[in-house]
């Protein structure tokens, strides 16, 4: 009997507690609710107040006039609606932020009865939070398929690439054991910036990582402790036109999507108030393209100023906007954005072998697959080099998977082993979509027939992609792909795919290529099969490649932060691996291998021409390269001759020709005793490039590879030359 008393006056205190609460600290009260909508919701679905309660209510003008009308209501009603006003104010986290530290002064501790009521924050900015997380949710959920037709749980095929953190000397730091640790401490240099880059070559998983840390947010997943996750890929800002201009409200909410029933833009509000709980993730800085002045705009902007969207990004990039948000930044190798602005820096290295070996498990289903895939790749490690980078692992893969459903007795060491030969297969793959099935199915395999049927579809996408790469533009609208006679149903062919949501009004008529290299791939058979572009004009990209005198950028404050250390070009956003690329795949379709393929496709004659300019730009090249490389005595180690990334290109152009003749000549051409290729960006499959050149050498030398991407295979494809390697590093 004594314990049931004791029970009983004790919740009636905690009830007189809430009480007393309300009246001593009436006025705080009033100042900090800023939503009242939210208490009334909860009073009235829980019985407490009724409707009309509600409605005279919000017949007063002001706000403070509204809350303190509910609390005298409240007060009026007895000691358990006064209890569950608090418990209200308690649970709608969000709405009643302000509280926060109110309710800690209080050391509030609520009855188990008060509970057992439910409250349900209606509050916009928690409603927004969960909208934004349910269409992240869905976005994300799906792989983006390079075949149009596919859909992949990300769940299901998603394999961590290599992760090395790196400090502001790009001096390694270790690797990330998971996505996990991105947000950490660990690898900070700059406690004072905001922006997480990752670097990393076309291909290495920029993208899907990003769509990882995304779809892991939408989950609630607790190590991304960030209340609003904003996505945009940096490609969007080449939309706009120089007169264009946006408040960052607009950036977000039309981009993202809109908040629902916020006529006093309270998330809008809470995100200039609390920008730490705010993520932004920009893939692709590499990408965008500028034609117009930057010193024309102002530096500053508030935000809700209007201005042009590049401002926005620099401003939010820098922290002169949102101060305090986190923000995730991808580019491509070679984009360089001062450490002022960085917090970390890491960089992307594609599958480490045991990341192959379960990306490759979860390719294939069957185990029977899986063996024969693994065993195959180990047999040949320059495929499997290849396979370390992501992008084409996955063509290789598919390629694989298409060729082995529909042609008789196909192998994956079938598959020859140069980046053009890995994209000329994706685009057979996507070709005999044209061709009904059944007459492919377990039939011989003829590649010449099928790019014969569908050379003017080739040709016509290759002039899209020239005409892109040319102005360093990777978005088409609808007048671009009709001028060139492309058909609705070779859009459904895989090589492009529809982007509407760029312009924020879901139009359809917006189009890319499905990767950046396959656009470069596009513009290099543009280059050799269009009989318009002459013998010396396919040189011209070569040129965007070269070394360039400094030139001054304009003189735009914010810009400073975030353009090379080194300025090189006038457009600041300038990467310059999609012309690499298109370089690459130039040589690997010139070359003799390809001449049977390509005899079908264009004149031999103009083929033979192409060929011969494409040789003696090589040879002439090479003589320059190696003749102006950084050269430096070594007592114990002889000439030394220091390699640069451009060093590694060249290595990799000369190897997607097969032209033996090239290859000597290069290695003719290295006098010094050490080539020292540290920190040059090479990866594993660079090896066979290296072999193809080393292996000419007439003397021994050393070779230095420290502080590159090369793992065991890489190891492999350098041991034929190991006789002409007097040390290997």
């Amino acid at each position: 009997m004594g314990t049931e008393s004791g029970c009983a006056v004790e919740k009636q205190t905690q009830c007189m507690q809430s009480f007393r609460l309300l009246t001593e600290h009436r006025e705080l009260l009033v100042v900090r609710i800023k939503n009242i909508q939210c208490v009334l919701d909860n009073l009235v679905r829980s019985g407490f107040f009724c409707t009309e309660d509600a409605e005279i209510i919000l017949r007063f003008a002001t706000k403070t006039d509204q809350v303190r009308k509910t609390l005298e209501l409240v007060q009026s009603k007895g000691e358990e609606i006064c209890q569950y006003f608090v418990h209200i104010l308690h649970e709608a986290y969000d709405a009643f932020i302000d509280l926060r530290p109110w309710f800690e002064e209080i050391q509030y501790q609520p009855s188990e009865q008060i509970q057992s009521i439910p409250v349900i924050n209606t509050d916009p900015v928690s409603k927004y939070c969960e909208k934004l997380r349910r269409e992240l949710g869905q976005d994300t959920k799906f792989i983006i398929s390079y075949a149009q037709s596919e859909e992949t749980l990300l769940d299901k095929m998603y394999t961590d690439t290599l992760m090395e953190l790196v400090n502001d000397r790009n001096e390694s730091q270790g690797y990330l054991d998971s996505l996990d640790e991105l947000f950490s401490n660990n690898g900070v240099f700059n406690q004072d910036a905001e922006t997480i880059l990752i670097l990393g070559d076309a291909g290495t998983g920029k993208s899907i990582l990003l769509q990882k840390l995304q779809n892991l947010w939408s989950k609630r997943e607790p190590s991304i402790q960030v209340k609003f996750f904003f996505k945009f890929r940096c490609r969007m800002f080449c939309v706009f036109k120089e007169t264009d201009e946006l408040s960052l409200k607009d950036l977000l909410f039309k981009y993202n999507c809109y908040p629902d029933n916020d006529p006093e833009d309270a998330v809008f509000k809470y995100i200039q108030r609390f920008p730490e709980t705010v993520l932004f993730t920009f893939d692709g800085y590499d990408e965008i393209h500028s034609d117009f002045d930057f010193s024309s705009i102002p530096e500053v902007c508030s935000p809700e100023q209007k201005t042009h969207p590049f401002l926005l990004l620099m401003n939010l990039l820098s922290g002169k906007l949102l101060k305090g948000s986190k923000k995730v930044l991808t580019a491509r190798m070679g984009t360089e954005i001062q450490n002022k602005v960085l917090r970390k820096k890491l960089i992307l290295k594609g599958f480490s072998p045991e990341s192959l070996r379960r990306y490759t498990t979860l390719h294939f289903k069957e185990r029977t697959s899986q063996t024969l895939v693994l065993n195959q790749l180990e047999a040949n490690p320059h495929l499997c080099s290849l396979c370390s980078i992501p992008l084409f692992c996955w063509i290789i893969f598919k390629c694989f998977e298409h060729f082995q459903s529909v042609y008789v007795n196909y192998q994956l060491t079938d598959l020859n082993v140069t980046i053009t030969d890995v994209f000329l297969l994706m685009s057979e793959v996507f070709l005999s979509r044209l061709t009904n099935p059944s007459l492919l199915k377990k039939s011989n395999r003829c590649q010449s027939e099928t790019f014969k049927s569908g050379r003017d579809i080739l040709i016509a996408f290759g002039k899209l992609a020239h005409q892109g790469i040319e102005k360093t533009r990777f978005i088409f609208n609808q007048e671009e792909i009709t001028s060139l006679s492309i058909a609705e149903k070779e859009l459904h062919l895989g090589f492009l795919r529809p982007i509407g949501h760029y312009d924020g009004c879901g139009n359809p008529t917006t189009f890319e290529f499905v990767h950046v290299t396959l656009q470069s791939f596009f513009t290099a058979f543009s280059l050799v099969a269009d009989e318009d572009v002459g013998c010396k004009d396919i040189l011209k990209f070569f040129a965007e490649c070269e070394y360039r005198k400094a030139r001054h950028f304009p003189k735009f404050p914010v810009m400073s932060c975030l353009r090379p250390s080194k300025p090189w070009d006038k457009d600041p956003f300038k990467n310059n691996e999609h012309f690499q690329f298109t370089n690459l795949f130039l040589c690997g379709l010139l070359s003799r291998t390809k001449v049977s393929l390509l005899e079908h496709l264009v004149s031999p004659k103009m083929l033979k021409k192409k060929r011969e300019v494409l040789k003696s730009y090589l040879s002439d090249s090479v003589k320059s390269h190696l003749k102006n490389l950084p050269r430096f005595k070594s007592e114990h180690e002889g000439c030394k001759v220091h390699g640069m990334p451009n060093f590694i290109w060249m290595l990799r152009c000369i190897f997607e020709t097969q032209s033996e003749e090239v290859g000597k000549l290069t290695a003719k051409g290295i006098s010094a005793d050490y080539i020292k290729l540290t920190y040059c960006n090479a990866y594993s499959a660079d090896c066979s490039a290296i072999n193809f050149v080393l292996h000419h050498c007439r003397k021994q030398i050393g070779l230095d590879l420290d502080n590159n991407n090369i793992n065991d295979y890489g190891v492999k494809q350098l041991q034929p030359c190991f006789s002409k390697l007097s040390v290997v590093r």
